[in-house]
């Protein structure tokens, strides 16, 4: 490889893993092993309407038998591109590379080296009214690989994780009758609602941006080049972004980053993010799927639940399985998955899911191999860090139950007294609460688990706990905040934190006691520390419909409730379950003015100080719905 190519292919691994992207196809030693077992072709497939996608097809040396078809669809590239070149390595995990299957990388539609124009999360056809989707190019694709490969079985499978995941899921609908199992992991099913981008409407700020100033960059031709990554001049994203002044005064430099000026321009759930919500289209799905996520994934935790839930509403006759792992966004592919940040799982859970889930799955539906013993649901059950095979998700055994704010700071599972009262704080743009202790100009995997006592610790962060636990607690399934609230604003935004907090003696199994010097030997780091479960907000007015949107009425008590992502989490005895409410999470969500408006029309000046209050009595009791799961009840 010439130093150009390699400082390229350093390049781009380094701007794809920052974007959270799993880039299998980056050059490196173990291209040789590549090499030695399969034959490269690049060859450009034409769709229906005459644009050719540019794609790599492996194929196995060995000519003694035939293979399946394993296809990815992506637009972050099937580099290295070349006949000559070929990638680390193969496939979803390295025992595909062994076995030996067709391996398939293609270049979605408008991106890199395929012809035609880009659409981000192109909406299906039943709700453009368009002639081509992502679904009729993955069928386009698969009628010419069967006619044009040779030794191929008849059978084909695709994967991909985050936006190759939503290219999977569109591909499941082709109807493709060689398409036999489908694995998205982590895919994208609404960018308004839940995944990547928004959160019940509020702007994920610096993870959209980063990721759009970037990607969403014009492409006039095919081209194997990414372009030049935006730079900044600091590495502190809570303060360049807080300079900004507004969420709008980030258009200076998105002028050409078509996306991103639409998103600013579609503020709602109108027409725009509603044809790119892909669930009403998931219905008679014929291939087998293998939904993939991580309970700690920062960006389409939402995505992979609603994909599993709809598959079972509205095409239950598919047949659909749930693996959910203690990973961060694409970690059962990147990492061991046996810790995040100083949490422990125990395990090295992505090595256990490759070998005997993953690798089963395509293996008995693509080479008739022995059926694997998969679940419904395999589902990694953290703080008590064991898997679980259930036959359903959520677990139909779960116990539905509240949690209640209380006077004094206190959590209980009884409502609180008639004369229960409320707390309040104020709540400044101005100073916004960090979502995260440390310096970050994006959003760092580790806030998933991160410890939240410096959040706890601010006057505009309102904290409830129970006392310590005499026994084990396990929550299985979504989270339902119900808060009765009130604010002198017109509109606010309410974020609710599920912590675990451990307990005073309690330490990490890999500590090591010293350090460089006595200042630096903390005794015990894990100590009280806090962990985030879960945390979501609800954009105040979006409470009753993310089309429709709002304002409060200053003063006036109200209701806001909302559903959180599911977990799978054991509070283990002597720890406490403690809840945190803000109304600010910066700069992971963009600032609310607290004033009704468009946000992203706000002017420096729109944004205003506002007091909120949280009521907690019989009449108003504030508290969040949780589902309370035994192993000897599953």
């Amino acid at each position: 490889m010439s130093l150009i190519r390699a400082l390229r292919a350093a390049l781009v691994l380094v701007v794809l893993c920052g974007w959270g992207i799993a880039p299998a196809q980056v050059s490196g030693t173990g291209s040789a092993a590549v090499r030695e077992q399969y034959t490269k072709r690049e060859v450009e497939i034409p769709m229906r309407d005459g644009v050719k996608l540019f794609t790599a097809i492996y194929a196995p040396k060995d000519a003694s038998r035939t293979y399946p078809f394993l296809l990815q669809r992506t637009p972050y590239s099937v580099y290295p591109y070349g006949p000559e070149a070929y990638p680390e390595h193969l496939g979803p995990a390295m025992a595909f590379q062994k076995e030996g299957f067709i391996f398939v990388y293609q270049d979605v539609r408008g991106r890199m080296m395929s012809e035609g124009e880009f659409v981000n999360m192109r909406p299906q056809r039943a709700a453009s009214g368009a002639a081509i989707d992502e679904s009729t190019d993955t069928y386009d694709t698969l009628e010419w690989l069967l006619k044009h490969v040779p030794r191929n079985n008849g059978k084909a499978g695709q994967w991909g994780i985050s936006y190759p995941a939503f290219y999977t899921a569109v591909g499941m609908l082709s109807g493709h009758p060689a398409l036999k199992a489908v694995s998205p992991q982590a895919p994208i099913v609404d960018w308004f609602a839940g995944d990547d981008f928004h959160r019940n409407g509020a702007l994920w700020l610096p993870h959209a941006f980063n990721f759009m100033v970037n990607f969403g960059k014009p492409r006039p031709k095919p081209t194997s080049d990414w372009g030049k990554p935006f730079r900044r001049t600091t590495s502190d994203g809570y303060e360049w972004f807080l300079r900004l002044g507004s969420t709008g005064a980030t258009r200076q430099y998105t002028q050409d980053v078509a996306f991103w000026n639409e998103m600013l321009d579609h503020p709602n759930y109108d027409a725009f993010w509603q044809a790119r919500n892909l669930r009403p289209q998931i219905k008679d799905v014929k291939p087998a799927v293998l939904t993939v996520g991580g309970w700690f994934d920062a960006e389409n935790l939402f995505g992979t639940l609603q994909v599993f839930k709809t598959l079972g509403r509205q095409s239950p006759a598919t047949d659909s399985h749930l693996v959910m792992g203690p990973w961060f966004h694409g970690g059962w592919e990147r990492s061991k998955g046996d810790h995040l940040g100083p949490v422990q799982f125990g395990t090295d859970a992505s090595a256990w899911f490759q070998a005997e889930v993953l690798f089963p799955f395509f293996m008995h539906h693509l080479k008739d191999a022995a059926t694997p013993a998969l679940a419904k649901a395999t589902v990694f059950e953290t703080g008590a860090n064991r898997w679980h095979q259930l036959d359903a998700w959520p677990p139909k055994s779960a116990t539905q139950a509240r949690v209640y704010f209380q006077p004094g700071g206190r959590l209980a599972f009884t409502p609180p007294p008639a004369d229960g009262g409320a707390d309040s704080y104020v709540s400044d743009p101005a100073k916004p609460v960090p979502f995260i202790e440390q310096v970050a100009i994006g959003m760092p995997r580790e806030y998933m688990t991160a410890d939240q006592r410096f959040a706890g610790r601010r006057p505009d962060v309102l904290v409830y706990q129970t006392d310590a636990l005499n026994e084990d607690l396990t929550f299985a399934g979504p989270l339902r905040p119900e808060l009765f609230v009130a604010t002198t604003g017109t509109d606010a935004d309410w974020v609710v934190k599920l912590i675990d907090v451990y307990p005073d003696d309690f330490k990490n199994p890999d500590f090591k006691e010293g350090g460089a010097s006595p200042w630096d030997r903390t005794p015990n780091p894990m100590g009280d520390y806090q962990q985030l479960v879960r945390g979501e907000v609800m954009r105040g007015k979006f409470r009753d419909s993310l089309a429709k949107p709002a304002p409060f009425v200053p003063s006036q008590p109200t209701r806001v409730a909302w559903s959180m992502n599911d977990i799978f989490h054991t509070f283990k005895k002597g720890h406490r379950v403690m809840v945190q409410v803000q109304s600010t999470w910066f700069p992971l969500m963009d600032r609310n003015p607290q004033v009704f408006m468009d946000i992203n029309k706000a002017k420096p000046e729109d944004y205003k100080k506002a007091t909120h209050t949280v009521f907690h009595d019989a009449a108003r009791p504030s508290g969040i719905g949780v589902s309370v799961w035994s192993e000897t009840k599953k």
